[in-house]
């Protein structure tokens, strides 16, 4: 691996080497995409095997693996990367509130590697690794409610959350200690036949990380949130791409389209968010769950500039993705003309699934993990995974798309075809 000058927090810059990383959602497929910092390519699996790039381009896989059964989430890791030559930086997106099949596709990506660094902080969100516990803000994950919509309880630590998988805990005083004694520290690790679970609660930790696990040679796979992808950009990453829009995403010439918002998560803070959209004169259709499961009906085209499509009332945790691909066929011939913002990775991966849209471009963030990707045919998809974001998230995302006024004549007074 050819090196050059110091990067961020003093640790050697890699000179720019294409990565394979894997999602199990799609607003995790963005979100690393963008901070990977390269030409990058997000595709909508299942993918053909094996996976080829163009050179100098990094491919973010989503596998769409977060609700499947353990056994077909670990198949499609495996799928993927028992083909993967081992010169290749090979990136596993994990979700930063340990969600999903993390123990079955860690086991499976794990096989065939020398060896796992794991780091799960997202300091972004305020989600730091301490003691091998996962902390939003400062309070431990398992004592939080970050799990409410889950149908088991948080785990209480990262190692709990990787069940099997042999693991050690590498503690904050290796991570910052002093040149080679984190690399020391994650080979005594590998040497017990253990994979380092690496507490870190900054970017400087994580980069310190990523340049450790990278200098440890070929065949050294990471795992990791955003975070971690994000000191792999800034370490692998075309100098200078940093990955935001800003909040002026729309440019001269760009076709202005009705722009439909479809929220599909669950958190309590979308209704906050959406509150601002409506002072701002947005449209709402708010649909019920009871209705989307029983009697779902089709959404008819935008009836105004901006749009945005909730879901009500309370929702069994067993149907989450029954009730998912129902709003995304009540969405689909409304959503066919629009450029879309799409919260929650499922809700996001449905939607585009009944478009058909494989693949997407991505373009930048218009703040952190407000992923904006270009489909084939021009349009605009914002992505955002579901706890993200402020109170203003919304109506941010929405002024970065739509910098000026846009009026839309109503076409349907109704907004719901029979």
């Amino acid at each position: 691996m050819s090196l050059s000058a110091a990067g961020p927090g003093g640790h050697v810059q890699a000179a720019h080497r294409p990565v394979l990383a894997l999602a199990d959602d799609l607003s995790g497929a963005a979100e690393t995409a963008v901070a990977l910092r390269s030409p990058a390519r997000i595709l909508l699996g299942p993918v053909a095997v094996p996976v080829t790039s163009v050179p100098g381009e990094s491919l973010v896989l989503d596998l769409d693996s977060r609700q499947l059964p353990g056994a077909e989430a670990a198949r499609a890791v495996r799928d993927v990367t028992r083909s993967v030559p081992a010169a290749t930086v090979l990136f596993k997106k994990v979700d930063s509130l340990l969600r999903g099949n993390l123990a079955a596709e860690a086991a499976a990506y794990a096989r065939d590697g020398r060896g796992v660094v794991i780091a799960t902080a997202l300091p972004a969100a305020g989600r730091t690794v301490r003691g091998g516990v996962v902390h939003l803000d400062v309070v431990p994950l398992h004592e939080t409610n970050a799990w409410r919509a889950e149908p088991r309880p948080a785990p209480p630590s990262v190692a709990a959350a990787l069940g099997d998988l042999p693991s050690a805990p590498v503690p904050l005083t290796d991570v910052r200690g002093a040149p080679g004694a984190l690399r020391a520290a994650l080979r005594a690790c590998f040497a017990q036949g253990r994979h380092p679970v690496c507490d870190a609660e900054t970017e400087t930790d994580l980069d310190a990380i990523a340049a450790a696990a990278l200098e440890l040679g070929p065949g050294i796979r990471l795992l990791g949130t955003g975070g971690l992808a994000g000191a792999l950009g800034r370490l692998l990453g075309t100098p200078g791409e940093s990955g935001e829009t800003g909040e002026r995403a729309l440019t001269r010439g760009d076709a202005v389209r009705p722009l439909l918002i479809v929220v599909g998560t669950a958190e309590p803070s979308a209704r906050g968010q959406i509150a601002h959209l409506l002072a701002d004169g947005a449209h709402q259709v708010s649909l019920s769950t009871l209705d989307l499961l029983r009697s779902p009906r089709r959404l008819a085209p935008p009836v105004a500039a901006v749009t945005v499509v909730r879901v009500t009332g309370a929702a069994d945790p067993t149907q989450a993705r029954r009730l998912v691909a129902a709003l995304a066929d009540t969405v689909a011939d409304a959503a066919h003309d629009c450029d879309l913002v799409l919260t929650g990775g499922e809700t996001a991966r449905r939607v585009l699934d009944v478009l058909r849209v494989t693949d997407l471009r991505p373009v930048g963030q218009i703040h952190h993990g407000a992923v904006l990707s270009r489909t084939p045919d021009g349009r605009s998809v914002v992505t955002r995974p579901g706890s993200y974001g402020e109170a203003d998230s919304l109506r941010r995302i929405v002024r970065a798309l739509r910098p000026a006024p846009v009026r839309h004549v109503p076409t349907d007074p109704t907004g719901v075809a029979p």
